[in-house]
């Protein structure tokens, strides 16, 4: 019953698979590469929220259950394919199996708690820790991701990230 509700799909390099203004109508499990969900803002800076490689959920939440248009972006960082659900089909799964229902909760709460660990890091700690931390929890996308990307995730533009990588090379024997 669940593998009927969920759909592969193949997004390409840099293509677009939510842009700001649309609505959120699926969620979204990487099964190869890596996504990004990403904020223009009216400078025009990018103000990245997360990156959802192998084994991750992503999705803008807001928008997918409110039915309304998104203020994200989420687009393809590399040639990525997916398994996605629409909210129908996951509404319809919640009801009829209630053990997807637990699990999707953990899955929800998990990208929570996360999101508040993200936000508190980003208000009370240094651009050096969050650089670490950074390394820490996605050494699998460090060789993935350019500078420019990694920079906007951290908050820093990339001379400053730059820096902070000199900084560490010089401090590793």
């Amino acid at each position: 019953m669940v593998r009927t509700k969920f759909h592969s799909r193949l997004f390409r390099k840099r293509q677009y698979v939510l842009q700001e203004g649309n609505v959120c109508t699926h969620f979204y499990f990487v099964v190869r590469g890596c996504l990004r969900m990403y904020k223009i803002d009216e400078k025009g800076n990018t103000h990245t929220l997360q990156f959802a490689a192998e084994n991750s959920w992503i999705n803008d939440l807001g928008s997918f259950h409110g039915i309304k248009p998104s203020s994200l972006n989420i687009d393809a960082l590399e040639d990525t394919v997916v398994l996605q659900i629409i909210h129908e089909d996951l509404i319809s799964l919640y009801i009829q199996a209630p053990k997807f229902d637990r699990i999707f909760r953990v899955i929800i709460e998990n990208g929570f708690v996360r999101l508040q660990e993200r936000l508190l890091q980003n208000i009370s700690s240094t651009a050096e820790e969050r650089y670490q931390s950074f390394l820490e929890i996605y050494p699998h996308l460090i060789n993935r991701l350019s500078q420019v990307q990694i920079a906007s995730f951290l908050g820093i533009t990339p001379e400053f990230l730059s820096k902070l990588r000199n900084k560490r090379s010089k401090q590793i024997p």
